[in-house]
């Protein structure tokens, strides 16, 4: 299936000209990436039928888009890597960043144009909201940069949109253009949701308390910028005055050395108790998950795959 994604995204022609705006498009796509949401696109499709030309637009429509976020917000987090190459406002400049990157989103509306099934106008639709919904999320997590009374609410919310409805929005992407029962679209929606969510809190746990050979990253990066996570959103909601004035101190304090950042709010942390709250918010939002799953109307066996899929994103261990 991957194989399939990588092939038809390299058969994608370009322009050679106007210079300079194609180039980072080819650049941003050659980087490959785990492919995550197309192949839950092409999955949930073959739920219903073998997947054709329009399941593959729909799927590589998604993944144009992801990638046109990705060249913004690098740009706009001053990120110079990125998947192990300079990001593409890095290597080339942020106008370029901006113009190829809103390239990008229009050549993921002409892979939806692309998509000729019965339902294209519910997937046009569902592309639209999508991306209204992501722009949302993001505006949220800039605000949340100022602020130290974020809910976990309004944290919940904010990955919701930022992150978790593309992964939904991908998953129900492949059973429209499926043909799959209405039902059926919004079940695996709602189960992909979860999946997004559950994965992204366990993407701020293990960012303290993952193996760095297995997470893929140094640990405590999340920490040494400030970012506001599920567990310093929570940290700073159970702390009492003395804590919470200390962990603020400590995020805010630009010349303590990062590895003594690190292990001091590390153990604040662990005095509240955050790790076993962040756990066991995961395994409830992958409890929501599993009655999505059993929600979709098809045999246990023929549903299975998307359910291995979604234990891959979620196996990664501490």
């Amino acid at each position: 299936m991957l194989n399939k994604i990588e092939t038809f995204i390299d058969n994608l022609s370009f322009p050679v000209n106007p210079v300079g705006l194609y180039e980072p498009i080819t650049y941003s796509l050659e980087m490959g990436g785990k492919r995550i949401r197309p192949v839950l696109t092409l999955l949930a499709h073959e739920l219903y039928k073998p997947c054709g030309e329009a399941a593959m637009n729909a799927a590589v429509a998604v993944e144009m888009y992801h990638n046109h976020t990705l060249l913004h917000d690098d740009l706009m987090d001053g990120a110079e890597m990125r998947r192990g190459k300079q990001s593409v406002h890095k290597k080339w400049n942020a106008n370029t960043a901006i113009l190829s990157g809103d390239t990008m989103l229009i050549e993921a509306f002409r892979l939806i144009d692309n998509c000729k099934c019965q339902r294209a106008e519910e997937a046009r639709k569902l592309m639209i909201d999508t991306m209204i919904g992501v722009c949302e999320g993001q505006q949220y997590d800039m605000n949340f940069e100022t602020r130290n009374d974020v809910s976990e609410a309004e944290y919940l919310e904010m990955i919701r949109l930022k992150t978790s409805i593309l992964l939904a929005c991908a998953a129900k992407l492949g059973a429209i253009v499926a043909e799959a029962p209405e039902s059926d679209c919004n079940a695996i929606y709602n189960f992909a949701e979860c999946i997004g969510l559950a994965f992204q809190v366990q993407d701020d746990y293990l960012d303290v308390y993952g193996d760095p050979a297995v997470f893929g990253k140094k640990i405590g990066g999340d920490i040494l910028c400030g970012k506001k996570t599920f567990l310093l959103i929570n940290a700073l909601q159970r702390a009492n005055a003395e804590q919470r004035e200390e962990l603020l101190s400590l995020i805010n304090n630009a010349v303590i050395l990062p590895e003594e950042k690190i292990e001091r709010v590390t153990q604040i942390y662990n005095t509240l108790d955050i790790p076993a709250i962040t756990q066991q918010r995961i395994a409830q939002i992958y409890d929501e998950a599993r009655q999505h799953f059993a929600a979709i109307s098809l045999t246990a066996e023929a549903k299975q795959p998307l359910w291995n899929f979604a234990e891959t994103l979620l196996g990664r261990k501490s």
